[in-house]
């Protein structure tokens, strides 16, 4: 409940706090070097680009400014049209409803919740010019299968990462599988910096460029020479267009702080130990789980490695799935249900979506979907107790049968 504290919470916080990053703001507070010159967001930005794959990473102030400015990218026109998937946070495909395109949701697959490309393939159109999907819970999307229609077809492919910072599919990190991708650094995700940042990936340099300009006033140093040279009047402020340019070309500065960027690249050697403490977890709670067949787990692919951003489960039927969440929330462990169908909220159902046009995402949502807590910050005993706390509370739904005796769990968190 909303006014309750639990023994178990939800995550606030997603990354591990560590020394170095205290040390890290520390000797940004001191240092002389001007914080607008973005030594540090540079480094941060090559050392993500690296660290996912792709040829470009463009650091902004927010994850939805990061959507907002690559569904730029995609040069929307009147009458194009959209694919998405309604299986997300709000925020993915918010943006495009400020442009005059037809936005075609697609269902999604029952057990990866991810959008489904069966159901994919018979959206696409002639006008259908890109397609925005999200890794849910940090399980990749069957990009294969996804971008090969997106080649045959013609349309550009937008991946949203937000979850899915320390995933694998087949060897390659989300970022680095489609055209263009976003992630942010906000509150409960593997990197969190200061609660708010995103970035934007992609290989194109002609884009990188784009996104440069659009991120803040675009000045031009070649242009310098047209300015008259004020007389008598040096180390003025009036001097400081003439040394870096004018400027050609207005940006929204949406400028990723250095504060943001240093504490960025301080927590990127700390993600792959952040998403073990996750899959380690989320291990234990499969052991349960295992033992209950009415309820399931999402699951990867064998050629995919979740990240455990949300560990989320399926039950059999509405009526069980709010029993258990009433019988953990009674127990102290809070849960979550993420996300509600986004082709229902109010301002698509003003452009004429309706309920039943993605039944297997509907049927998630209000029947079977909740999220257990999974999440680097818990203390061993607090992992130990969810695990008691759901087995209890499955025990309890199947009319106080014990479960047969579980294999010992492995540790996977501080004490």
């Amino acid at each position: 409940m909303l006014d309750k504290s639990y023994l178990v919470p939800w995550g606030k916080r997603g990354s591990l706090s560590t020394d170095t990053e205290a040390a890290v703001l520390a000797e940004l507070v001191h240092e002389s070097t001007p914080l607008p010159a973005g030594v540090r967001r540079e480094r941060f930005e090559r050392s993500f680009a690296a660290s996912v794959g792709s040829r470009h990473a463009i650091s902004v102030n927010s994850g939805a400014v990061a959507l907002q400015m690559a569904i730029r990218m995609l040069d929307l026109a009147p009458g194009d049209e959209v694919i998405a998937t309604p299986q997300t946070h709000r925020a993915t495909v918010q943006p495009l409803l400020d442009y005059d395109v037809r936005v075609r949701f697609c269902d999604i697959d029952p057990t990866t919740l991810n959008l489904d490309p069966a159901a994919l393939e018979a959206l696409i159109t002639p006008r259908t010019r890109a397609l925005l999907l999200v890794h849910y819970g940090g399980c990749p999307a069957e990009m294969d299968t996804v971008m090969a229609l997106a080649r045959r077809h013609g349309f550009l492919v937008l991946e949203d990462c937000v979850h899915a910072l320390g995933a694998r599919y087949r060897g390659r990190s989300p970022g680095s599988l489609a055209d263009l991708a976003t992630f942010s650094l906000r509150n409960a995700k593997s990197g969190t910096a200061l609660g708010e940042g995103g970035l934007i990936t992609c290989d194109r340099d002609d884009w990188a460029e784009r996104l440069h300009r659009l991120r803040a006033p675009d000045r031009d140093a070649r242009t310098a020479h047209l300015q008259p040279e004020p007389a008598g009047l040096p180390g003025t402020s009036y001097a400081m267009p003439l040394q870096r340019g004018c400027v050609r070309r207005p940006g929204s500065d949406a400028t990723m702080p250095e504060g943001v960027a240093a504490l960025g690249q301080a927590q990127l050697a700390g993600v792959e130990t952040a998403v073990a403490r996750r899959r380690a977890l989320a291990g234990r709670l499969d052991e349960v789980l295992a033992r209950y067949p009415f309820l399931t787990p999402q699951s990867a692919p064998a050629h995919s490695v979740h990240s455990y951003h949300l560990y989320t489960c399926l039950a059999d039927h509405q009526e069980l799935r709010d029993r258990l969440v009433l019988a953990l929330d009674r127990r102290g462990v809070e849960i979550q249900l993420r996300y509600f169908p986004q082709h229902l909220l109010p301002q698509w159902r003003q452009r004429g979506h309706l309920r039943g046009e993605c039944p297997v995402a509907e049927r998630s949502w209000f029947e079977q979907h909740l999220n257990l807590p999974c999440h680097p910050s818990l203390t061993h005993h607090q992992q130990d107790y969810l695990i008691e706390a759901l087995d209890g509370a499955l025990a309890e739904l199947n009319g106080g049968a014990p479960a047969p005796a579980r294999m010992p769990a492995t540790a996977c968190g501080p004490r």
